[in-house]
């Protein structure tokens, strides 16, 4: 079944009106046809089952037959501090990081980050990330689109992630699992959790430092160097393992 995003303002009276690209998506892509049926979610944790009334000038009409609550939000607001990477492999991170519930990709330029991006460059390739953000959210059922914010320097990230109630930092020389295990079994449904990423480079030392100033948390992924795309979906994953095992 098609799943489609609208805004709370989009549902009036038992009725959605899509408008904006999804409009051609749906006639020319999908060739969606009436009395159809598809999801939409209101970026509210609010989920329709619908069908397709009509087709109108640049607005397709649809009926809500269901409303539902969802259930697929993690209880835990979580949010990826993501150095910025070369080439594509932001696309690729921010994606899974969606499909495992972060709630905000916060993208940040370190001092070994390879790429440098203008303020009219960044402003494109957020524009992007978030349609990836957007389409990552269609596809595994999310009830909310997360956010893809600008692009952060290092320290601005760290005055961000003080409004965090915990804040990790995979390190690669960072030593104790059973130090990291503690850390991550001491995180409570509800608490909102920042997760730092370097770049292919890694952090510098100073960095980390200044992160565990502010009262970020060094945490080892095992004995063997990940790659910047794989840290943060490893420790996505662990994170939404031990939330939702807690909430259940």
């Amino acid at each position: 079944m098609q799943h489609f995003f609208v805004t709370p303002e989009q549902v009036r009276e038992r009725k959605i009106y899509i408008e904006g690209s999804d409009v051609n998506h749906m006639k020319n892509v999908l060739r969606m046809r009436i009395g159809e049926v598809l999801e939409v979610s209101d970026g509210n944790n609010h989920k329709y089952c619908c069908h397709i009334e009509a087709f109108e000038q640049g607005l397709v009409v649809l009926e809500i037959d269901e409303e539902q609550s969802t259930d697929t939000e993690l209880p835990s607001r979580i949010c990826l501090f993501q150095g910025l990477p070369k080439g594509d492999k932001m696309e690729l991170i921010i994606q899974k990081a969606v499909e495992l519930g972060a709630s905000e990709v916060i993208p940040v330029s370190t001092r070994r980050s390879i790429v440098k991006l203008d303020a009219k460059k960044a402003a494109k390739k957020v524009e992007r990330w978030q349609e990836i953000a957007r389409s990552a959210a269609k596809q595994s059922g999310r009830g909310v689109i997360p956010e893809v914010s600008e692009v952060l320097g290092f320290k601005e990230a760290l005055e961000y992630a003080k409004t965090l109630d915990v804040v990790l930092i995979p390190y690669e020389l960072a030593e104790g699992m059973k130090t990291t295990r503690t850390v991550i079994e001491s995180i409570r449904p509800g608490q909102s959790v920042g997760i730092f990423i370097g770049p292919e480079g890694g952090f510098e030392k100073e960095e980390v430092e200044q992160a565990i100033a502010v009262g970020a948390k060094e945490i080892t992924l095992g004995r063997r160097i990940l790659r910047t795309e794989t840290a943060g979906m490893t420790t996505l994953s662990i994170l939404m393992y031990h939330l939702e095992n807690e909430n259940a």
